[in-house]
């Protein structure tokens, strides 16, 4: 992850890690950027998986393809951090840090934004959102569902 740094009257301030993005990777940060949730499906089994990976782990096919999900889930595991392993999550400990079951099937490694870290609950329903971080990265995080 590469870091912004956003001027303050103290001087620089660090400023949330940004992703690097990869060449797998590539389609899935496009179509963020257009407040989309995408993953890869086999195009062998169906299996959607995340991140962008060359074999399907179910039937190991090399053929996969780039779809629109839907952007819902439920927590399937989630860990409240206490310390900070970047500068800029200093401020925000105590934070949770999730997997999301997509309603899919695949999982992503994310953020519940909303909720105090410990009410974050295992099966809980959520839905994703989009932080615009840069002008090139919008960051996908997830909420609770409006269910």
């Amino acid at each position: 992850m590469k870091q912004t740094e956003k001027e303050t009257e103290g001087g620089a301030a660090p400023s949330r890690p940004v992703p690097a993005i990869t060449p797998e990777m590539a389609p899935f940060w496009k179509a963020a950027r257009r407040h989309e949730l995408v993953a890869q499906r086999c195009l062998e089994c169906g299996t959607f998986r995340f991140p962008a990976r060359e074999v399907c782990s179910r039937c190991l096919s090399r053929r996969a393809e780039w779809e629109r999900v839907s952007g819902r889930g439920r927590v399937f595991s989630v860990v409240v951090m206490h310390q900070a392993n970047h500068p800029w999550f200093a401020a925000r400990t105590p934070y949770a840090v999730v997997v999301v079951e997509l309603e899919e099937g695949a999982r992503m490694l994310s953020s519940v934004v909303g909720p105090e870290p410990h009410a974050i609950r295992i099966g809980m329903p959520v839905e994703v959102t989009f932080d615009d971080l840069t002008p090139e990265v919008s960051l996908p995080l997830f909420r609770p569902a409006a269910r």
